[in-house]
């Protein structure tokens, strides 16, 4: 199994002059975390990185001090996550049929929902890792006015891994650049494509690391994670 790893974002919401994922979690950048649970899946055969040239050298830092076995490689990141990910898929090893795509800011995955997620792609052409929604979820308007309540028994928070077979994958990247799509997922672009998406049950500790405090959470489940 294949897996490429958008890392070419910003730390914008953290506060942070750089790339969130190079910032520490218990003395370990955050994307060392995630390419560790993917070191440890036993599933992936191969990681690709996508990065900005100005993240390459702190990421092969990274990259040498965790000593992988897995073949990783670090690949040119885009203006966009969507831009991101087409040049991941342009960089796959010819024989790449099967690909998960994993945020690197989701560091707290485990090599088990990695592994999960991989064996549903024998079954399914598309997936994505997801929790039910366990608030109370309103659509509010401009003028903050609550629009509709929906019915919470239908929605599901997206998480990452996102699988996919890569043929199909790499066509609704090409119809959606075609046609202009702005997407912030590549299930939505799936969608776009009349393609089906499958939900595998994710993990409540699978938070993508966003704001300060998600870094101060991270902290405590890795603290009780790790003993």
């Amino acid at each position: 199994m294949h897996l490429l790893i958008p890392a070419a974002g910003v730390g914008r919401r953290m506060g942070s002059d750089r790339n969130k994922l190079l910032l520490t979690l218990r003395g370990k950048p955050l994307i060392a975390w995630t390419l560790m649970a993917a070191e440890s899946a036993s599933r992936i055969s191969w990681i690709g990185v996508i990065c900005q040239p100005s993240d390459r050298p702190d990421l092969e830092d990274t990259l040498q001090s965790l000593g992988l076995r897995t073949p990783t490689r670090l690949i040119q990141g885009g203006d966009t996550r969507q831009a991101s990910v087409y040049n991941g898929l342009q960089a796959l090893p010819p024989d790449a049929d099967r690909v998960l795509i994993h945020d690197g800011a989701r560091c707290l995955a485990t090599p088990e929902l990695l592994d999960c997620c991989a064996a549903a792609l024998d079954e399914h052409t598309g997936l994505i890792a997801a929790v039910p929604v366990k608030d109370t979820i309103k659509v509010v308007g401009d003028d903050l006015q609550i629009q509709d309540t929906p019915d919470r028994s239908r929605l599901w928070a997206a998480q990452t891994p996102q699988g996919f077979h890569v043929k199909p994958l790499k066509e609704a990247h090409n119809q959606g650049r075609a046609q202009g799509w702005a997407v912030t997922d590549d299930a939505a672009l799936f969608e776009k494509a009349g393609l089906p998406v499958t939900v595998v049950m994710g993990e409540e500790t699978n938070l993508k690391i966003t704001t300060p405090d998600d870094l101060m959470i991270a902290e405590m489940i890795l603290r009780d994670r790790l003993g």
